[in-house]
């Protein structure tokens, strides 16, 4: 199961260098607008210490973390939705991502050009999401006319989908993102072939000077340049880097953690002596969906889950011990899966 957060934002904010730093992977961050063309895409691990934590106990001979997909998306300029600036093809590219990344510059640094020639995060933040909001209204209108012709002629389905549209519409007018509509899950499948770009989750990162990363509420604060000279450092040097500085995660630890919560999502392990490994579920999946992502066939010959909480695992030193304290639990098809279970599935073919 893999999930795709797209980087958005202004020309040079810091967008390229942030990915470089988030996938250690070198990708073109000139200093001019549109440098980015095509998205560059990276996988990187969820930093889970729990993970450590359980392939020590197991002695397992491999451990695999989850993963999340971080998509860099050329930057967005005024007019985008007009096509100014490439911005078809860049709004194209967002449509494709599960949620949205929105980094916004306050960092002051001569030798790189800001498109409107100030620095002004609440001036940026409106200008990208503006553009985010008139596309949607263009893709709205044009699914409002196919299916007033509809109506005309009696269609119920078509009345139920334009009432969705109108609601959407109204908010989008209001200068409003369609997230902010809320949805009974009925009236979503109405929606669901428009891709939306404001209807997609979405966190603000606030690239910000060296000597000003200081958390602020609602967003997640970087240094684009540090967190690029932690990326370049061997993993002993980053850690007494990070200890310099006073901090507990690097900026794109949290970030990475921010963008798999925005998307609403859980870790479940499993753990043995061949490898200790965390994987991504939507939280509110049962047990059969869980083992379906571990492999089509344990879904379909869902027999049984065998669950041990996390603490408990840890509490236990690891499966037998959980087993003879009693904390190891049987559960079937409707469990809820919970956000650190340790699962053994027991399936038929």
């Amino acid at each position: 199961m893999s999930f795709a957060i797209g980087i958005v934002g202004l020309p040079n904010v810091g967008k390229s260098t942030l990915f470089q730093a988030i996938t250690k992977k070198q990708v073109d961050a000139a200093n001019y607008p549109f440098c980015t063309i095509e998205p560059n895409v990276g996988t990187v691990a969820v930093p889970d210490e729990r993970l450590d934590t359980l392939t020590a106990i197991s002695k397992s001979e491999k451990i695999i973390p989850t993963t999340i997909e971080f998509v860099d998306i050329a930057g967005l300029v005024k007019d985008a939705h007009k096509g100014e600036g490439l911005g078809n093809q860049f709004l194209a590219n967002i449509r494709e991502v599960d949620a949205i990344a929105h980094v916004v510059r306050d960092f002051h640094d001569a030798n790189v050009i800001h498109v409107s020639g100030e620095v002004n995060p609440e001036s940026d933040k409106e200008t990208i999401n503006l553009e985010l909001i008139f596309a949607d209204l263009q893709t709205i209108e044009k699914r409002r006319d196919r299916l007033t012709k509809l109506t005309h002629g009696n269609d119920k389905e078509a009345q139920k989908a334009l009432a969705v549209i109108d609601s959407i519409k109204a908010a989008l007018e209001a200068g409003q993102p369609a997230r902010s509509v809320l949805l009974k899950p009925e009236e979503e499948i109405y929606l669901k072939d428009l891709h939306l770009l404001t209807r997609k989750p979405m966190l603000y990162v606030l690239n910000v000077d060296e000597n000003d990363v200081l958390q602020r509420p609602g967003v997640v604060t970087v240094s684009a340049k540090i967190e690029a000279e932690l990326a370049e450092l061997p993993a002993d040097e980053a850690r007494a880097y990070l200890q310099e500085l006073g901090w507990e995660r690097s900026g794109l630890d949290r970030l990475i953690t921010a963008a798999y919560e925005l998307l609403d999502l859980i870790t479940f392990f499993t753990s043995g002596p061949k490898e200790s490994r965390a994987w991504t579920i939507k939280n509110g999946a049962r047990a059969p969906q869980a083992a379906g992502v571990i492999h089509t066939d344990f879904e379909k010959g869902f027999i049984r889950a065998e669950i041990i909480g996390y603490d408990d695992f840890v509490a236990a030193n690891g499966e037998a011990g959980a087993k003879e304290k009693g904390s190891l639990r049987i559960e079937g098809k409707d469990y809820v899966v919970r956000d650190g279970d340790v699962v053994h599935f027991r399936f038929s073919v």
